[in-house]
């Protein structure tokens, strides 16, 4: 499991993490949660359809997720699992540059997601999402406050 990887492990991964990650939440419309939203954070590594059998290994190091082949021939292994995204920050933290960012306000997001008692938590839970978009390259979603 992710606890038992050693430090240069852990260190490969934060910096595959990286160059071919990606670390990303949404707040997706959804009516059957109690706010009218689900928060759905992902880590997602990438990798050539070609390299297929070493980024395999990779997978197993990691433990966790599921691995897909896209149309376009990109493998993706994709961690979805709150409790799964959290060990494995914590694990790569550390040893993370470019994502370290990130990965503190992922690990905030994931925090404040269990504290979530009211609206007002809601809330404040979902400016957390919104500022995470400026981390990230995709500007375009944004999701509007619960309130008009």
């Amino acid at each position: 499991m992710l606890q038992s990887l050693t430090q240069n492990q852990r260190a490969y991964i934060a910096g595959f993490l990286d160059g071919d990650g990606s670390i990303y939440v949404r707040a997706k419309p959804n009516p059957t949660y109690r706010f009218g939203f689900q928060i759905a954070p992902y880590i997602v590594f990438f990798q050539s359809q070609s390299s297929q059998e070493r980024f395999g290994e990779i997978c197993k190091l990691i433990s966790v997720g599921h691995l897909r082949i896209r149309s376009d021939g990109i493998l993706e292994y994709i961690i979805n699992r709150i409790d799964e995204i959290k060990m494995l920050l914590e694990c790569v933290r550390p040893f993370a540059i470019l994502k370290r960012r990130q990965i503190d306000l992922m690990l905030k997001i994931i925090e404040s997601k269990s504290q979530v008692e009211n609206e007002d938590d809601f809330e404040k839970l979902l400016q957390l999402v919104n500022s995470y978009r400026e981390l990230n390259y995709s500007k375009k979603r944004k999701q509007r406050s619960l309130t008009p």
